[in-house]
C-alpha cells in the first residue's frame, strides 16, 4: 500500500514538473488537481498502454523500442481527454508538446522511483 501511494505521489510530482517546464502543457488547479490527474494517468497506463504495446509490437521491434515514446504520448492524450471529460482544466497545444510532456513525465518518474527505491523488491 505504501508503494502504491508513493508511486502516485511520484507521478503527481512528475506531472507538476512537466507543467512547469513545458509552457504548452497546462493543468489548472492546485495539488489536488495534480493528484487526480496522476490517478487518471495511472489508470490509463495500467489499462490501455499494455493493449497498445501488444498491438504495436512489430513497430516497437522495428524501431528498437522508440515507438514507446509515441505510445506514452497517446496515453497522455487519452488521460488529458478523460480529465477534460471529468471537468478538469487540462490542455496541451499539440502532439509534439504532448510527446515532450510524456518524456518529461517518464524521465522524472524513473529518476524519482530510483531515488526513493519504490521499485525494489522487499526481501
Amino acid at each position: 500500500m505504501r508503494k502504491a501511494i508513493l508511486r502516485w505521489i511520484i507521478s503527481a510530482v512528475a506531472v507538476y514538473l512537466a507543467v512547469s517546464v513545458i509552457p504548452t502543457f497546462d493543468l489548472g488547479g492546485n495539488w489536488i488537481t495534480y493528484l487526480l490527474f496522476a490517478l487518471i494517468l495511472g489508470l490509463v497506463n495500467a489499462l490501455i498502454v499494455p493493449l497498445l504495446k501488444a498491438l504495436t509490437c512489430p513497430l516497437m521491434i522495428l524501431t528498437l523500442g522508440l515507438f514507446t515514446i509515441i505510445i506514452n504520448a497517446v496515453a497522455l492524450l487519452v488521460a488529458v481527454r478523460l480529465a477534460n471529460a471529468f471537468g478538469m482544466d487540462v490542455s496541451t497545444a499539440s502532439f509534439w508538446s504532448t510527446i515532450l510532456a510524456s518524456l518529461v513525465i517518464s524521465v522524472t518518474s524513473f529518476i524519482l522511483s530510483v531515488l526513493t527505491g519504490v521499485n525494489k523488491d522487499d526481501d
